[in-house]
C-alpha cells in the first residue's frame, strides 16, 4: 500500500472481532516498531505481545478502553537506559517509545490489521499486574486485529484542521 494511504486509511478501532492475527503479521509489526528510530539508538523499548485470557484480563482490569482485540502489544520503555536531553527536563524515554509504537501502528494498517492506541490507563497498576520489571514504564497498550462486522471509523475521523491552522512557518 502506498504510504500515504496507509496514513489517510488508518483509523483508531473501537470494536474488535474475534478472528486472530496471523503470526506473520504481528512478526511484521514488531519489526517496525524495532526499526524505530531512538536517541542516540539506546533502543531502551520493551514490547509484550499479550494474546493469553488471563494476561488480556489484567489489561481489561485496570482500563475501560480495550475494544475486544485479540491481540493486545503493551509498548513500555526501560527508566534506565534513556537519554536525559540538555536542561535535565526531558529524557528520551516517552518520545523514543512513541515514536515506536507509532511505527507499529502505521505497519499494523500496511498489513491490513486495525488497531487502537490507549492510554487510559494506571501505567503503574498495569505494570504491577503483568509483572513488569520495576525499571521499566509502560506508555501505551495496542489492541491489534481485525474490525468487528459493520464496524467503521467515527463520523469525525476524516475532520481535520487546515494545514494552516497548525503549521507555521518562520
Amino acid at each position: 500500500m502506498d504510504f500515504k494511504d496507509v496514513i489517510a486509511k488508518r483509523y483508531s478501532c473501537k470494536k474488535f472481532s474475534d478472528k486472530a492475527v496471523d503470526q506473520e503479521k504481528i512478526t511484521s509489526i514488531l519489526e517496525a516498531g524495532r526499526l524505530a528510530p531512538t536517541a542516540k539508538n539506546a533502543q531502551e523499548q520493551r514490547v509484550y505481545v499479550v494474546k493469553s485470557q488471563e494476561a488480556l484480563g489484567k489489561i481489561d482490569s485496570v482500563t475501560p478502553c480495550r475494544y475486544g482485540a485479540p491481540t493486545v502489544i503493551v509498548v513500555a520503555f526501560d527508566k534506565t537506559n534513556v537519554f536525559t536531553y540538555p536542561g535535565d527536563k526531558r529524557d528520551s524515554g516517552v518520545e523514543d517509545a512513541s515514536i515506536v509504537a507509532t511505527h507499529m501502528i502505521l505497519a499494523a494498517a500496511n498489513e491490513g490489521v486495525d488497531s487502537c492506541w490507549i492510554n487510559f490507563f494506571d501505567p503503574d497498576k498495569l505494570a504491577s499486574a503483568l509483572g513488569l520489571p520495576e525499571n521499566e514504564e509502560i506508555l501505551m497498550v495496542m489492541d491489534i486485529g481485525y474490525a468487528a462486522d459493520g464496524f467503521r471509523p467515527l463520523p469525525n475521523h476524516s475532520s481535520r484542521k487546515d494545514i494552516t491552522e497548525t503549521v507555521t512557518y518562520m
